[in-house]
């Protein structure tokens, strides 16, 4: 399981000082490891592919922030 691996080493990855082509790349890549886990999640119900889905969640939410912003706040 390679994958898993590859989710490890991407949410240990520094993520500072990234251009914005670089966010996007991590954004899409980030999407690939989450999808590929929760298809191993379906067969085994492992709760420690959950908590590693859910932390790559939101090691990608915090990359889109940075993407597109945040919204505003007041009128």
């Amino acid at each position: 399981m390679d994958i898993l691996q590859e989710a490890l080493d991407f949410e240990n990855a520094k993520m500072s000082h990234m251009s914005t082509s670089d966010r996007v790349v991590a954004s899409r890549e980030a999407k690939r490891l989450i999808l590929a886990i929760n298809e191993i999640y379906k067969k085994t119900k492992d709760s420690e592919l959950m908590d590693m889905m859910k932390r790559l969640t939101a090691k990608k939410k915090k990359i889109e922030v940075r993407l597109k912003g945040r919204p505003d706040s007041g009128i």
